[in-house]
């Protein structure tokens, strides 16, 4: 069905998308600004932009933004080595995936902390590349990352399929032709995922999706 998977990395392979969100609290609560949920998710896991920029109305400088900065990511490498869990479903399918096509992770997450959270995770063997952050220069949900990845594995986008948890994933990987089949977490319910295939409840059923069980390749 497909020449190559291309998989997200928070909220779809590890559970991290609330410990972001806790990070960003914390150093928010320091300069005096409430955090709510539904900003966080409509500013960052719908817009793919910093939520610190809210600091702004409460006076912070240039040098108080970057010291804010410093203080969530801190926060926030302290806690994806303490808390970062592998969702569930995961290895069992990439197990079942591996050796069939090519696969990567396509993460907006920055290297340091990406290798972080997978530290103890078991899962990085599965797959033949990882681009992080620093891999691209547009971020989710501009195609660029989604691009380069399908470049550097020399795939026509319209023969692979992405796995997104995020509206602002899906469009990535949507207008870089990648097909998308779309997995909205907790963290990521009531948006806009119309440009996915496909929603679906969890991981677990992408074997299904594939129908692996019907044959022996993809």
């Amino acid at each position: 069905m497909f020449d190559g998977i291309f998989w997200d990395n928070d909220g779809v392979l590890m559970e991290t998308e609330h410990l972001y969100y806790q990070a960003n609290a914390e150093a928010l609560a320091q300069a005096g600004v409430t955090l709510t949920l539904d900003d966080f998710r409509r500013i960052s896991l719908r817009q793919g932009e910093s939520v610190l920029g809210l600091a702004a109305g409460a006076g912070l400088g240039d040098e108080e933004a970057t010291a804010l900065r410093r203080v969530r990511d801190g926060i926030y490498y302290r806690l994806l080595g303490e808390e970062a869990r592998v969702m569930s479903g995961v290895r069992e399918t990439l197990a079942r995936l591996h050796g069939r096509l090519p696969m990567a992770i396509v993460t907006s997450c920055r290297r340091e902390n990406f290798l972080q959270m997978h530290r103890q995770s078991g899962l990085l063997d599965y797959f033949d590349f990882i681009l992080t952050r620093e891999d691209y220069g547009a971020s989710k949900p501009d195609p660029e990352p989604y691009r380069t990845a399908c470049s550097r594995a020399g795939l026509d986008p319209g023969r692979c399929l992405a796995i997104e948890d995020s509206e602002r994933g899906v469009t990535s990987a949507a207008r870089a032709g990648l097909v998308v089949a779309a997995i909205p977490g907790d963290m990521n319910r009531g948006g806009d995922f119309g440009a996915a295939r496909w929603l679906l409840d969890g991981v677990h059923e992408l074997p299904t999706l594939l129908k692996l069980d019907e044959a022996k390749g993809l």
